[in-house]
C-alpha cells in the first residue's frame, strides 16, 4: 500500500481541513472545564440544585443548650441560607477576592498603645460608634469608666491587622449597629515594631488575657465580647478553654478557626492548589520577619527564615526556637485549639466552611457540639456552610457584604439583648485535658451497681467538679453530716424512678468489691447468660471448623491409618 493511501495520511488531512479557529476553542474549552475543577467552582450545581437559592446553614449543638433555645433560635441568619456571590462561586476565588480587594469599607482608627509586662507594644485600633454614625468628637475624647456601651475585641488572623478588608468588614458593621470596636493587633503588626524578646504565635494567649483584663478594669460597667479570625480564632477559643469560668468576657465568636495545627498543616501540603496557599502564607511570614530582622536576626535562625518555602519551615527556624518548642509537631499540639473547646464556659458562636481551603474541615470539633452526646459543650453553637472560602463569604451580586459578618452582629445583638450573659457561668460537663497530658492510672473504674448498671468510680483524688464531669446529666449534692453522694435521676428515666427508689446513693465501693468485682444477682444473671451465649458460640465454631477442614484433615488421617494399619486392614480398603 502506499503511503499516500495509510489511514494515518488520510486522518492528517482531514485535520488540516478544520479551522484553527475550532482548535482554539476546544481549547478553551477543555481549559474551562480544567479551570472549573481546579478551582472548584460551584456556579452550575448553585443553579442546577439550590436554583441560586443558596444551601441551608447547618447548626449543631449539644442537646438541650439552652444557648440555642434562648438565642440561636432567634438568630434568623443562621437558620436561613447563604449563596454566594456568582462570579465568585469557588473558594479560591472567595479567598482571593478577599486577600486583594474585599471591598471594605473606608473609615480611620483611634490608636491606644498598651505595653505588656516583658516590654511588649500591642496596637489598640479603635472604631467607635459615633465615628460611623458622623457624630462631630475629637479624636481625645475617650470611653467613660462607666460606660455600658458593649466593647467586642477582635483579634485578627495570621499577619493581619486592623486594615484587612475582614477586619475592617466586621468592624464597621459592629460599630454601626451601635457598639464600640477595639482591634487587638498582634505584636509587630499594625505598624509597631517588636519591643521586646517575643513575637506572637498561634498559641500565645497572654497577651489577649491581659487586654481583656485591662478593659475589664478600665470599663467594669460595659459588657465584653471577643471576635477571633483564623488563627485569632484558635487564639480566643485556647484563651477561653484555659481561663474556664475566671473570664471577664461574656460572649465571643471565632470564624474559621484552625482548631487543629496539626490536622491543618497536614492538608496544606496535600495538595497542589493548597501549597499555593502555603506559599502564600510563607511569604506573608518572611515579610513580617523582614520588618523586625534586628530583633529576629537576634532571637532565631535568620538564615533558616530567608529559605523557608512553607509555614511550618518558617515556626522551625522562628516560631519553635522564640517560643522554646521542641519541635514544631510539638508546638502545633500545644497551640491547638481543639485540646480547649470543651472548657469553655461562655456563649462561643463557631462558624466554619466546609470548603475552607486553608483551615480545613477535618480539624473541626465535631463531637464536643453533637446534639445526641451527653458530653458535648452545651456552651458552643457551631454554624457550617457549605461554601464561603476561607474568611471570604461573600453574597451579593456586587459582592458587598461580607455573610458571617451579619451572622456574628445578629448573634451578639441578641445575646445581648436576653439575661443569658447575666447567667451564673458554669463550667463545662467534661473538661478536655490539656495537650500531651496522659490518661494511664487514671479514673474511671469500673462498678456495677443493684440494678445491673455499669458505672464509673473515680479514685481518691477525684473532687466534686471532677464528678459533676463524669456525670453531666444528673446533679450532685453534698451533705456536710454525710460522706455519701447521692444522685438524681435524669429526666429521661422518670418511668424507671417511679418502679425503684427515686434516688441512688453511690459510695466508694471496698478494695475487696473492685478486685473481686462482687456483683449483685441482676448483673450475675446478665453474665452468666452471656457465659452461655459464649459456650455456644465456641461450639458452632468448632463444627464450622470441622466442616471446613474435613476434606484435608480425612485424606490425610485416611492415609496414616493405611501407613499404620497395613497388615491388618483388609485388601479391598487399602486398593480404594
Amino acid at each position: 500500500m502506499d503511503f499516500s493511501d495509510s489511514p494515518y495520511d488520510l486522518l492528517f488531512k482531514s485535520l488540516s481541513l478544520i479551522p484553527i479557529s475550532h482548535y482554539l476553542l476546544g481549547f478553551l474549552l477543555i481549559l474551562l472545564v480544567f479551570l472549573y475543577n481546579f478551582l472548584e467552582i460551584h456556579i452550575l450545581r448553585d443553579l442546577i440544585i439550590t436554583g441560586f437559592r443558596g444551601h441551608p446553614v447547618s447548626l449543631t449543638f449539644a442537646s438541650g443548650s439552652e444557648l440555642y433555645q434562648v438565642v440561636a433560635s432567634k438568630c434568623q441568619i443562621l437558620h436561613g441560607r447563604y449563596l454566594a456571590t456568582p462570579w465568585l462561586s469557588s473558594p479560591h476565588l472567595q479567598t482571593a477576592f478577599l486577600s486583594f480587594c474585599g471591598r471594605p469599607p473606608i473609615f480611620s482608627y483611634r490608636r491606644q498603645l498598651f505595653h505588656t509586662s516583658d516590654g511588649g507594644t500591642i496596637a489598640l485600633d479603635w472604631l467607635m460608634n459615633s465615628d460611623v454614625m458622623g457624630v462631630a468628637i475629637n479624636m481625645s475624647d475617650t470611653i467613660c469608666k462607666d460606660d455600658k456601651t458593649p466593647i467586642v475585641i477582635v483579634i485578627p488572623g495570621l499577619t493581619s491587622d486592623s486594615a484587612s478588608a475582614y477586619i475592617k468588614h466586621l468592624a464597621f458593621k459592629i460599630a454601626k449597629s451601635g457598639w464600640n470596636v477595639v482591634v487587638s493587633n498582634h505584636r509587630g503588626l499594625g505598624g509597631i515594631s517588636i519591643t521586646s524578646d517575643f513575637m506572637y504565635n498561634a498559641g500565645w494567649t497572654e497577651d489577649i488575657r491581659k487586654i481583656v483584663d485591662h478593659l475589664h478594669c478600665q470599663y467594669p460597667e460595659a459588657p465584653l465580647f471577643a471576635v477571633g479570625t483564623s488563627i485569632g480564632a484558635n487564639v480566643l477559643v485556647k484563651y477561653l478553654g484555659e481561663d474556664g469560668v475566671n473570664i471577664p468576657l461574656v460572649g465571643a465568636a471565632a470564624i474559621c478557626s484552625t482548631w487543629d495545627l496539626l490536622i491543618c498543616d497536614r492538608f496544606i501540603n496535600r495538595k497542589f492548589v493548597q501549597k499555593f496557599y502555603d506559599k502564600a502564607l510563607t511569604i506573608g511570614l518572611q515579610g513580617y520577619a523582614q520588618l523586625h530582622q534586628p530583633i529576629l536576626s537576634r532571637l532565631a535562625d535568620w538564615e533558616g527564615i530567608k529559605k523557608s518555602r512553607s509555614v511550618r519551615d518558617f515556626d522551625n527556624y522562628a516560631t519553635c526556637l522564640i517560643g522554646k518548642y521542641e519541635t514544631v509537631d510539638t508546638y502545633y499540639r500545644h497551640s491547638s485549639s481543639a485540646s480547649f473547646v470543651g472548657n469553655v464556659s461562655i456563649p462561643l458562636l463557631c462558624i466554619s466552611t466546609l470548603d475552607d481551603p486553608v483551615c480545613t474541615r477535618e480539624a473541626i470539633p465535631w463531637d464536643e457540639c453533637k446534639i445526641y452526646l451527653k458530653m458535648a459543650n452545651k456552651n458552643i453553637i457551631l454554624a457550617t456552610t457549605k461554601h464561603g472560602g476561607h474568611l471570604g463569604f461573600f453574597e451579593g451580586l456586587t459582592a458587598s457584604s461580607v455573610w458571617w459578618v451579619r451572622a456574628v452582629d445578629e448573634f451578639l445583638s441578641v445575646l445581648h439583648s436576653t439575661q443569658f450573659i447575666h447567667r451564673k457561668k458554669e463550667a463545662p460537663p467534661s473538661p478536655s485535658p490539656t495537650p500531651l497530658e496522659s490518661s494511664i492510672d487514671q479514673s474511671p473504674y469500673v462498678n456495677i451497681t443493684e440494678e445491673g448498671m455499669v458505672t464509673a468510680i473515680a479514685n481518691k483524688k477525684t473532687d466534686i467538679a471532677e464528678e459533676e464531669g463524669l456525670y453531666p446529666d444528673h446533679k450532685l449534692h453534698t451533705k456536710k453530716d454525710d460522706d455519701k453522694v447521692s444522685v438524681a435521676e435524669s429526666s429521661s428515666n422518670k418511668d424507671e424512678e417511679e418502679r425503684t427508689s427515686p434516688k441512688t446513693e453511690l459510695s466508694q465501693p471496698s478494695e475487696e468489691d473492685v478486685n473481686g468485682l462482687t456483683a449483685p444477682a441482676p448483673a450475675r444473671r446478665q453474665m452468666d447468660r452471656l457465659s452461655r451465649y459464649g459456650r455456644k458460640s465456641i461450639w458452632l465454631l468448632v463444627y464450622i471448623a470441622i466442616v471446613t477442614t474435613w476434606p484435608l484433615v480425612g485424606s490425610a488421617l485416611l492415609v496414616f491409618l493405611k501407613r499404620k494399619f497395613k497388615s491388618a486392614l483388609p485388601a479391598a480398603l487399602l486398593s480404594r
